[in-house]
C-alpha cells in the first residue's frame, strides 16, 4: 500500500509538472477506488487511485465524456494512467448534497438535479453503454438472498419462499424491462451531487447503463442516507415526468409512470440490501449495514401499495420471525 502510494505521488507531481504533491483523503468509496485531494498552482484538484485488477478506470473515463457531451457538469480527465489506474480530476467541490440537504433548500436543489437528469436522459444513444437487461437485472437481484439473507441474517430460505421471491423478482425485471429506455447514471443520488457551479457536480457514474428511465428518478428520492415523505417524493415525481415530457422524453402518463418508479425503487432497494452486506461481510466494511432499516422499510412501504407483493411482505414477515436475537432485525 505505501509503494502503491509512493507511486501514485510521484505520478501527480509529474502531470502536474511539480517536484512532489501532499495528498489528503478526499473521500470514502464502497469500492476498492480511493479519491485524494491535492494542490498546485492555487488550485485543487482530485486524484483517484483505482488498482487493477480490481477496478478499471476505462468506464469512468468514457463516461466522463458522454456526462460533459450532455451538457451535465461532471469531472475533467486532466491526466490518465489506466494501466496502473491512476486519473488526475477537476474538482468539483467539498460538499455533497447530502451534507446540505433539507427542507428549506431541497426543493431548489432538487429541481437542479432533475434538470441535470433530463440533459443526461435526452442525449441516450443505444449503443454507447452496456445495456440494463435480464441478466444484470437477476444478478443484482440475487444479491438478496445470497447476501442479505443467507449470510446476514443466517437464514435458509424453503423451496416455497425461493418462489416467492423469485415470483417478485420476476414481477420487478418485467416491469423494468417493459420501460422507456435511456441512459442510467446507477447511483444518482444526494452522496453523488455535488454543490458547485454549474449545479450539481455529478460523481460515481461508473457502472451507467442503458435501461430503466425511472431508475435515476428512484435512485434519487428514495435514497440510502436521507428520507422524505411519500407527499414530497410524489411532487418531485410530478416535476421530473413534466418536465422530461416537455423535454421529449418517451415518458408514460402519471399513475403509470408513478408505479414504474416504485417497482424500480424495489428492485434497487433488495439489490442494494444484498450490496450492503457483501461490502460488511466480504470487504469488511461495516458502515453500510446500518442503513439497511431504511430499505427495508422503503421495501414494506412500497409493497403494501401493490397486492402483487403481498406474498413478499409475508416472506419478510416469516424471515423476521427467525432472525437470531444476535442479528440486526429485519
Amino acid at each position: 500500500m505505501a509503494q502503491r502510494l509512493g507511486e501514485l505521488q510521484a505520478w501527480v507531481a509529474g502531470a502536474l509538472r511539480i517536484p512532489a504533491v501532499m495528498l489528503e483523503a478526499a473521500s470514502a468509496d464502497a469500492s476498492f477506488r480511493r479519491y485524494f485531494r491535492t494542490y498546485a498552482g492555487g488550485r485543487s484538484y482530485i486524484v483517484m487511485d483505482a488498482p487493477p485488477p480490481r477496478e478499471d478506470c476505462r468506464p469512468f473515463v468514457r463516461i466522463a465524456g458522454l456526462l460533459q457531451d450532455a451538457g451535465v457538469h461532471a469531472p475533467e480527465i486532466l491526466a490518465q494512467d489506466l494501466q496502473r489506474g491512476f486519473l488526475l480530476l477537476s474538482d468539483l467541490g467539498r460538499r455533497t448534497y447530502l451534507d446540505v440537504l433539507n427542507q428549506d433548500n431541497a426543493d431548489t436543489l432538487f429541481a437542479d438535479a432533475i434538470a441535470a437528469l433530463i440533459r443526461w436522459q435526452q442525449a441516450s444513444r443505444a449503443d454507447a453503454l452496456p445495456p440494463y437487461d435480464r441478466a444484470l437485472l437477476q444478478r443484482e437481484l440475487r444479491l438478496f438472498p445470497d447476501w442479505y439473507v443467507a449470510r446476514h441474517l443466517h437464514i435458509a430460505l424453503t423451496q416455497a419462499e425461493r418462489e416467492t421471491l423469485e415470483s417478485s423478482f420476476t414481477l420487478l425485471e418485467n416491469s423494468a424491462l417493459e420501460q422507456p429506455r435511456v441512459y442510467v447514471h446507477r447511483d444518482y443520488m444526494p452522496r453523488n451531487l455535488m454543490l458547485s457551479t454549474p449545479n450539481p457536480g455529478v460523481l460515481d457514474f461508473q457502472d451507467a447503463v442503458y435501461g430503466p428511465i425511472t431508475y435515476d428518478v428512484a435512485s434519487l428520492f428514495r435514497d440510502a442516507f436521507i428520507s422524505w415523505e411519500e407527499r414530497q417524493i410524489s411532487a418531485w415525481h410530478r416535476q421530473y415526468w413534466q418536465q422530461a415530457g416537455q423535454a421529449g422524453l418517451p415518458v408514460p402518463e402519471f399513475s403509470a409512470f408513478e408505479r414504474a418508479c416504485d417497482w424500480m425503487g424495489m428492485q434497487r432497494h433488495l439489490k442494494v440490501l444484498g450490496i450492503f452486506a457483501r461490502i460488511h461481510y466480504r470487504d469488511g466494511k461495516p458502515d453500510y449495514l446500518k442503513d439497511t432499516p431504511r430499505f427495508l422499510r422503503y421495501v414494506r412501504e412500497t409493497g403494501r401499495l401493490y397486492r402483487e407483493f403481498m406474498p413478499l411482505l409475508k416472506l419478510l414477515d416469516a424471515l423476521e420471525s427467525r432472525v437470531s436475537p444476535t442479528v440486526t432485525a429485519i
